[in-house]
């Protein structure tokens, strides 16, 4: 999952990175306002994390201007401890949590899990499709009560097309959700940790669950016979 993070403490920004990427999420980081926004509006995150004190444009406005343009990413906003105005204002203006500094980094990992299962209607932490079970938590995955042993890179693409079962997600969509912005949107490396997984997740295990739709992408969907 990719994350967007709008913070101007470059050391906070970069511990918050540092333990997000250690988590398996693909994080950008923009230190203003202006250029948060702008990021916002040009790159595809599953979650943004913006602090509401930040220089050239402030948190809030960036908020507003994102909704006004129809960016419907889940927010979390970093308040300052004990402003409960801005949580206020920011929950008004369109955020979908607030989370006060400081901060325990496991509460930023829970709520921001919270976020993306909210955004596509996921009740639990464990995704199910057919026997594979897929735990956003811990990152473990089972299918049919084995367990199997998944690169962080294996699990962050297997973990965004469980959150989308049953719906082809294309090459580039994995790669702007899984990778940063640096990334050669030309490379095959989606096809390559493809074929990684369906040796760990469908061989031997009966019937395939990652598909290919040929000219569109991948679903991961359990398909019944008859």
């Amino acid at each position: 999952m990719r994350v967007l993070l709008i913070e101007d403490e470059k050391d906070l920004a970069r511990v918050i990175k540092k333990g997000l990427e250690e988590e398996g999420y693909s994080v950008d980081v923009a230190h203003d306002g202006e250029e948060g926004l702008y990021m916002a509006e040009n790159y595809e995150a599953d979650v943004i994390i913006l602090d509401i004190l930040l220089p050239v444009m402030d948190g809030l406005s960036v908020l507003r201007e994102m909704r006004r343009s129809g960016i419907k990413t889940p927010v979390l906003l970093l308040t300052a401890k004990g402003d409960v105005s801005d949580r206020i204002k920011g929950l008004d203006t369109g955020a979908d949590d607030y989370l006060a500094k400081p901060f325990d980094f496991g509460e930023l990992l829970a709520r921001i899990r919270a976020l993306l299962r909210r955004a596509r209607d996921v009740k639990e932490p464990i995704i199910r499709i057919g026997d594979l079970e897929v735990d956003t938590v811990s990152h473990e995955v089972r299918r049919g009560g084995k367990e199997i042993h998944l690169t962080a890179r294996e699990y962050a693409i297997l973990e965004y097309l469980a959150y989308n079962a049953g719906r082809v997600v294309s090459r580039t969509e994995l790669i702007e959700h899984v990778y940063d912005e640096s990334f050669d949107m030309d490379s095959n490396i989606i096809d390559v940790y493809i074929a990684y997984l369906r040796r760990k997740v469908d061989k031997g295990f009966g019937r395939p669950l990652i598909h290919t739709v040929r000219g569109a992408g991948y679903m991961l969907k359990e398909r019944r016979e008859g």
